[in-house]
């Protein structure tokens, strides 16, 4: 059984997040992290996930507190805590405020929680977890972040509903950045185990529309409704789960890769991994020439964006 704490437990994502996570068998205890000043917030949200509960027929022991040392003894500690995005506000835009906030956050991780898988949700992500990175001092199968997982599952649904198949039956991924350098990997899909590309109904595919259409779906619903909830809480669910069922699953997540892609690496960004409870291990890839091209540009983006915020970074601490 296994401790899991929610660092920015106050926002829409960290609350809907407990909600999808205390359905998970292997959780016992839940620990909701906010800022000082929001302790009655908090204490609402524990009664009410407690109804829940009890509704339910759940069995988590659940708890609040306003510091982060509270977290020792976790097994994960799921940090969504930062500034939103805003409308019309790039995620790259985030980047400096929220580094402040997740290496501050990474250096008490680091201290306090010296064993725990750091999960990264704050955005920007691929940038965030490089961050936390450096600063927790932690070894990289513990540092992750959210990355491609919830583009790769916004594919996938467009795929199946094009297809007029159950959801289950599509196997897609996006790797690299969480955002507009993002490359789907057509080498990689497949439609009950076909590969996509030999359906005949694949020539008229929408590719460049359903990519556009996962570049702009949290933009759009930040748009329409204010922030995303309900698709990062169930797809962070879904990693907690593989986490802590060891079971070993490949997903697409933002991680510390060495040279595991054709020799490119040095960079934390959504590649294919698999995950078990001791942690998150990159999975060598080999890619079609186009995609090894995009995924090329797409690390030469995060990598100057880190640079850039990693430098500020190290003038104001």
């Amino acid at each position: 059984m296994a401790k899991v704490t929610i660092l920015g437990a106050t926002g829409n994502v960290g609350v809907f997040a407990a909600h999808t996570i205390s359905e998970i068998p292997y959780v016992s205890d839940m620990l909701l992290v906010g800022r000082p000043g929001r302790e009655d917030f908090l204490a609402g949200c524990c009664r009410d996930l407690s109804d829940s509960f009890a509704a339910r027929g759940t069995d988590v022991r659940l708890s609040y507190s306003t510091s982060i040392l509270d977290a020792k003894d976790s097994d994960v500690i799921i940090c969504t805590a930062g500034v939103p995005r805003r409308p019309g506000q790039d995620r790259n835009d985030l980047a400096f405020e929220n580094a402040k906030i997740i290496a501050e956050t990474a250096e008490t991780i680091g201290r306090s929680s010296p064993d725990a898988i750091l999960f990264l949700v704050t955005n920007p992500v691929d940038v965030m977890t490089a961050v936390a990175l450096k600063y927790s001092g932690l070894q990289p199968r513990q540092i992750f972040g959210l990355g491609t997982h919830l583009d790769s599952m916004r594919l996938k649904s467009l795929i199946a509903h094009y297809f007029r198949v159950h959801v289950s039956e599509v196997h897609t991924r996006i790797i690299g950045e969480h955002g507009d350098s993002m490359v789907p990997l057509w080498s990689a899909t497949t439609i009950g185990g076909i590969r996509i590309s030999n359906l005949p109904t694949f020539s008229g595919l929408p590719v460049q529309e359903m990519i556009e259409t996962v570049r702009t779906s949290g933009e759009a619903i930040i748009r329409d409704k204010g922030s995303t909830v309900y698709g990062p809480g169930e797809a962070i669910a879904t990693l907690i789960r593989t986490i802590l069922g060891d079971e070993n699953r490949i997903l697409t997540v933002s991680s510390y890769i060495k040279s595991e892609i054709h020799g490119i690496g040095d960079v934390c960004i959504g590649v294919p991994a698999r995950i078990n409870r001791d942690g998150v291990f990159p999975v060598p890839l080999s890619l079609e020439e186009s995609e090894v091209a995009g995924f090329r540009e797409s690390v030469k983006k995060i990598r100057k964006v880190t640079a850039g915020v990693m430098e500020r970074l190290e003038e104001v601490r």
